[in-house]
């Protein structure tokens, strides 16, 4: 990975063969980055997505073990159990031009991964809602 800082933005480039969810966050905690929004672009394959099933509470999860483009990564980052944690969502596309999109567990970089993080000064969290299943944000002070 390369990385660049310009004030509260930091431009990533999660090189060839890197898992992206691992090496963003590894940025993250090596920056002190607890709050922020991430977006990316690049070409990506074993990847691992979902969606989020409410009945069950449980994830409903995909593999796409082929390269896809990476037509978009939006996510966001908040401090889940001390650590930063990031919470995305992507579109990937196939060269036929089929799209898929939801919830990213993890995937590997193929070619490129092109990402900006952008630090927010903020003392959001998150918490584990029982009645949603999930741990959503706090954006109110502890």
């Amino acid at each position: 990975m390369e990385v660049k800082q310009s004030g509260q933005n930091f431009l990533v480039y999660v090189q060839k063969d890197e898992l992206v969810m691992e090496t963003l966050t590894s940025v993250c905690i090596t920056n002190k980055i607890m709050n922020g929004q991430i977006s990316g672009i690049g070409a990506v394959k074993e990847i691992e997505m979902g969606a989020y099933d409410f009945e069950s509470k449980t994830y409903l999860r995909k593999q796409f073990p082929d390269i896809h483009e990476l037509i978009s990564f939006q996510g966001n980052i908040t401090l889940k159990d001390g650590d930063p944690f990031i919470h995305a969502h992507i579109t990937i596309g196939n060269h036929d031009l089929n799209i898929w999109g939801g919830h990213l567990f993890e995937m590997n970089v193929a070619v490129v991964g092109e990402f900006i993080i952008r630090k927010i000064e903020s003392d959001a969290y998150r918490e584990l809602d029982d009645e949603i299943g999930l741990a959503v944000w706090c954006l109110e002070n502890k």
